[in-house]
């Protein structure tokens, strides 16, 4: 069974999402313990987006040491070639580990963060994170369906 951690900057505010969140949640559980934590996010407007990003950082740094390095993936746009099956395989390869999925705030990820870790990419394009935590249960219960021979992915 995998034990997979998604960390997200931000709750989500919208109950829509809330709902599909629950949703994959609920589908995932007989194949996945799914803990989804949330750090603060900031305010900002132009003059503090840099403190706020620098605020966001420190909140989600102090969650992330609790892993080890190679347990962290930071998701990134651009930064992976990798597919659906290809994202079913590191779900396979790690299945007896424990995964975390970190989600950056509507800033993005601090310059040199993202440096420290392994970087994933659900797209090239970018993603509002909350569309982003989303699409992620999604591609886990994708992965996991692959993984287990369920006719989901075709």
């Amino acid at each position: 069974m995998n034990k997979i951690t998604i960390i997200a900057v931000g709750t989500l505010k919208d109950l829509s999402y809330q709902a599909l969140v629950k949703q994959y949640q609920t589908r995932l559980a007989p194949y996945a313990l799914i803990k989804i934590i949330e750090s603060q996010a900031y305010s900002f407007n132009d003059r503090t987006s840099k403190q706020a990003k620098h605020q966001e950082r420190q909140g989600l740094e102090r969650l992330v040491h609790r892993f080890s390095k190679e347990q962290i993936y930071l998701l990134a746009e651009g930064n992976s070639d990798l597919d659906s099956k290809g994202f079913a395989k590191l779900l396979a390869k790690n299945e007896s580990s424990h995964l975390v999925f970190v989600i950056a705030g509507a800033l993005g990820w601090e310059e040199g963060f993202k440096d420290s870790y392994q970087s994933l990419s659900l797209s090239n394009l970018t993603f509002p994170h909350e569309l982003a935590r989303l699409i992620l249960l999604e591609q886990i219960y994708r992965g996991i369906s692959i993984n287990n021979g369920k006719k989901y992915h075709y």
